[in-house]
């Protein structure tokens, strides 16, 4: 098989992994040998059509599996055509793509072949030659395999930037009807073990950064490596009967017991020939969107995964508001908020306002106090915010908090009474040119 050919064949079967972000690592660039950076323009991405970010060397190693998970397009039962790389395909691939400025990193994952040490070895012999052969510098994200040898997984942290196991599935029940090949205790034991090394790591960087070796000249000591920018996970979303509540709250117990970066979300896809047990549908992607917008809450805005889904029902989202906005409609008696006196964590539950900003307000308001004009000009929805807060000219209109239609008031609109029923007298909306495709 031609090389092209393979690599349209295994770049298209890694579609379906969503953990291909490259932030979080250190900082690394070629300006003293080697090939590659981690910084400036950096990493390359491409953006899928349902938003993904997508790296633009992502592919798989091969999509041959001896597993027969039930949602893979990979596996084994499958009838799809089939393509495997060479450990030497691969890293020439990589290099030849990074020297056209193509790419700036590697995302690689795997199907099972032979044995999960066996294939577990091949991803780790393209790190190795990638960083010790040809001095490649820049980002490599490797996908784990926790059934691997322990040894295999902690040389694979030496050479990869980040390093990642699934969970697959929010529930170990749903995992063992339709993956019963894996087992969800031991990717939590493989997750821990991962954990344990990347602190130490931690640790010892901490210690040889305030350490000095007298025989290495006043240079620093050289500190361990092992996947700087950590570990991160992906959950597949509707491919059995979870709830957003479930899935939000093993979310919280991944982040708190082995402080992963990430927990990426993936809308099932409907396969050929799928099993019976599966959903004949995919779920809305605008779950998946939900749901990353309240594991953002979850993780830079203070609330916790019941408050979170506080804002919905039966244990779902409300698919047709953001969690913030639904939290803060059903919690109304904690509103008005004073832009110019209310606290970090109060700020942060403002619809429309985001970490930044509050920390901008924060800033600012030790020299001034905020009128309405001031938040737009820090770019803030005067319309999302207004029935929200106080600010030194504004205050919300009599009752407004107490009135049955406010949802309707602060989902998006197009109309100009819509957004100046909300808006405070003076700041009027204005008529604006729609774009070519917006939905009206």
């Amino acid at each position: 098989m031609e090389l092209r050919e393979k690599l349209e064949i295994l770049a298209d079967a890694a579609k379906y992994d969503a953990s291909c972000a490259s932030s979080g690592t250190e900082k690394r660039d070629s300006r003293e040998g080697g090939l590659g950076s981690t910084e400036g323009m950096g990493i390359c991405h491409a953006y899928a059509p349902d938003g993904r970010c997508i790296s633009l060397l992502k592919v798989l190693l091969t999509n041959a599996c001896v597993f027969d998970c039930a949602y893979c397009i990979n596996r084994a039962s499958s009838n799809v055509r089939r393509a495997r790389f060479s450990v030497r395909e691969i890293v020439e691939l990589t290099l030849d793509f990074y020297r056209r400025n193509y790419i700036e990193g590697l995302f690689l994952s795997s199907g099972i072949i032979r044995s999960p040490d066996y294939t577990m070895e091949q991803l780790v012999r393209v790190a190795r030659e990638l960083r010790e052969t040809h001095g490649f510098k820049g980002y490599i994200h490797l996908k784990t395999i926790p059934d691997a040898d322990p040894a295999l997984l902690a040389e694979a942290g030496r050479h990869a930037d980040r390093l990642s196991i699934n969970v697959e599935l929010p529930q170990p029940a749903s995992l063992k009807a339709l993956a019963p090949e894996k087992d969800a205790g031991q990717i939590r034991v493989a997750m821990a073990g991962l954990r344990t090394r990347i602190d130490e790591a931690k640790e010892a960087r901490a210690e040889a950064s305030v350490t000095r070796v007298a025989l290495a000249g006043g240079r620093r000591a050289a500190a361990p490596r092992f996947a700087p920018a950590g570990q991160s996970t992906q959950m597949i979303v509707g491919a059995d009967a979870s709830t957003d509540a479930t899935i939000l709250d093993v979310s919280s117990n991944l982040y708190g017991s082995y402080r992963l970066k990430r927990v990426y979300f993936s809308a099932y896809s409907p396969i050929p020939d799928a099993a019976a047990a599966l959903p004949p549908a995919a779920p809305p992607l605008v779950r998946e969107h939900r749901l990353y917008q309240a594991d953002w809450l979850l993780r830079f805005y203070g609330f916790t995964a019941p408050e979170v889904m506080a804002g919905g029902e039966g244990g779902m989202l409300d698919l047709e508001v953001d969690p913030k906005l639904a939290w803060a409609l059903k919690h109304r008696a904690a509103f008005p908020v004073d832009v110019n006196r209310a606290d970090r964590e109060m700020l942060l539950r403002v619809p429309g306002l985001g970490a930044k900003t509050v920390d901008r307000i924060i800033a600012a308001r030790r020299v001034r106090s905020f009128r309405m004009a001031d938040l737009a000009r820090l770019r803030v929805s005067l319309r999302k915010v207004a029935p929200f807060i106080t600010a030194l000219d504004h205050h919300p209109r009599g009752g407004l908090l107490d009135r049955a239609d406010l949802r309707t008031l602060v989902l998006p609109r197009d109309g100009l009474a819509e957004r100046n029923a909300i808006l405070p007298a003076g700041l009027l909306a204005r008529p604006v040119q729609l774009p070519l495709f917006a939905h009206v």
